[in-house]
């Protein structure tokens, strides 16, 4: 079975493949980097937590079997694939590659990372739904290797372009402390580890020997810095070249300089509100007179609908984001797999929603509280507090409370809250990735449904899913893919907001072009020809 290119669109997103000049890839520069990121870092292990900050950590120490590109699935430490039997797939190895202690890279790295994967203690965000339809894995040679899936999975080779691959002999047995170290940050990546400070920053050093070439960039000091007009100044004043999540505010300024360079693509990272689908009293939901409420409101779906349609998503655009963002009503963007252009953004219609909060029984609204991080999400916050606006317009007085993520990320995962929020990635490029994990029936077990805070649950939408991962043709998939966004668009599972733009800025001689949807690394810059 040949390689399916699952992404022919994501060209139209930007999303082009980092193609080093071929002096540099021989000979590399010697200049050293330094890049301001956004995303906190919650460890250097890989396969702990599918987190922005910590995959954008990644790709400079670790590699992945096969490597999602604008234009399809590429090799990666895996250079070819292919089905033996509907459920047994063939992988064959890249030779020559070493760790970055030397050893040789082995198919038995590959089963261990598979095996590791789903079952990292401590996770708050797992790898497992990556791997839910793996049965087994078993090397068949040095350089070869067999996954047998527990179903039919045409996308098995597109889940496994979001797990790294780790060595065996240096994370068997080691703990979150290991990796922070660096004890355990033995990769194949195109950097080795040189220290890291939580909270601060990440020091690396190229790697001399990978086997995808010499990067341009022999040091890299990878900063994290949570504040976006810190950022901003800090590139300005010289400090870093490069950084990332620019604020809308600073655009006009860095716009206007001469010795900085703004880059912008659209992106796949979208803003959305997930309804809490529990039957149970909440008290972040209460009456209008402020008493508990005897049901839940946003178990009816035109309270639902009604929430949705006072959302002024033009407006959000427009005023908060000064442009940068792209009003939505489903979770892909247009031109990318999945998207289905029979499903409109909603529209503003406030006197139509206060009539559907009367028909369903709350003529004088009710109370409501937003929850998201206030150290995560571009312009979370504001969005939030806009959003909260406008729902109190139409009776359903609504309170916004920002936590820090650490606070977030654990009580997310309760059920109590009333309204959840979730900047959601996209990563793979491809509708069914977050079909599996936002919309999906929460099934732990098979990893199905773990960012699905809000527990919204539909056969519809399973069933889908379910034949979706079975369907090896690609047009079948997406009509599959498009009938789910519109069922989910019914039902109003989640309240889509608008898709971001990724915006970096660089000091004037650099070139930053994306790597996959908004992840942040060295490999992304380069000095312009």
């Amino acid at each position: 079975m040949q390689r399916r290119d699952l992404l022919p669109l994501l060209a139209g997103l930007g999303l082009a493949p980092v193609a080093l000049p071929s002096a540099l890839r021989a000979q590399g520069t010697g200049r050293k980097l330094s890049i301001a990121f956004g995303d906190p870092v919650s460890a250097l292990d890989p396969q702990l937590n599918n987190f922005a900050g910590d995959r954008s950590v990644d790709v400079h120490f670790f590699d992945l079997l096969i490597e999602n590109r604008e234009n399809g699935l590429r090799p990666g430490l895996a250079t070819a694939w292919r089905t033996l039997e509907p459920t047994l797939w063939e992988f064959t190895l890249r030779q020559g590659v070493t760790w970055h202690d030397g050893r040789p890279f082995t198919a038995e790295d590959v089963v261990f990372s598979l095996n590791r994967a789903p079952n990292v203690p401590g996770s708050t965000a797992s790898f497992a739904g990556y791997l839910r339809t793996v049965a087994e894995v078993k090397a068949t040679g040095p350089h070869t290797l067999q996954v047998r899936t527990k179903e039919v999975n045409p996308l098995l080779p597109l889940n496994l372009a979001s797990v790294h691959i780790v060595s065996r002999h240096a994370t068997e047995g080691a703990t979150t402390a290991d990796f922070n170290s660096g004890k355990a940050v033995v990769g194949t990546g195109p950097y080795r580890f040189a220290a890291y400070t939580p909270g601060e920053r990440i020091r690396m050093r190229r790697n001399e020997a990978y086997w995808g070439g010499r990067q341009p960039w022999e040091e890299v000091d990878y900063r994290y810095i949570a504040n976006a007009a810190a950022r901003t100044a800090a590139l300005l004043a010289g400090d870093v070249d490069v950084i990332d999540k620019v604020s809308v505010s600073d655009l006009a300024q860095i716009r206007a300089r001469e010795d900085v360079r703004l880059y912008a693509y659209p992106g796949l990272r979208m803003l959305l509100l997930q309804p809490n689908f529990s039957p149970n009293p909440s008290r972040y939901l209460l009456g209008a007179d402020g008493q508990p409420l005897p049901k839940n409101p946003l178990l009816d779906v035109r309270v639902r609908r009604a929430l949705s349609i006072a959302v002024n998503r033009t407006a959000l655009c427009d005023r908060l984001l000064l442009g940068t963002g792209t009003p939505t009503g489903q979770w892909m963007p247009e031109g990318s797999f999945g998207y289905d252009p029979r499903t409109p953004v909603p529209a503003f219609e406030p006197e139509r929603a206060k009539a559907l909060l009367a028909e369903a029984g709350y003529p004088e609204g009710f109370q409501l509280t937003i929850h998201l991080p206030n150290d995560r999400y571009v312009l979370g916050p504001q969005a939030a507090q806009a959003v909260a606006q406008m729902w109190t317009r139409i009776g359903v007085r609504t309170q916004v409370e920002a936590v820090p993520w650490s606070v977030y990320s654990a009580q997310v995962k309760t059920g109590e809250y009333a309204m959840t929020t979730l900047a959601w990635g996209n990563g793979t490029g491809e509708g069914s990735y977050a079909l599996t994990h936002v919309l999906g029936s929460y099934d732990a077990a098979q990893g199905r449904g773990v960012s699905n805070w809000g527990r919204y649950a539909s056969a519809a939408v399973d069933k889908a899913l379910d034949a979706a991962n079975a369907e090896f043709d690609d047009a079948k998939r997406e009509a599959i893919l498009q009938d789910s966004v519109r069922v989910v668009a019914a039902d109003v599972g989640i309240i889509p907001l608008f898709h971001y733009q990724n915006l970096w800025a660089a000091k004037r001689g650099l070139k930053v072009t994306p790597l996959t949807s908004d992840r942040t690394a060295a490999q992304m810059v380069t000095p312009e020809a």
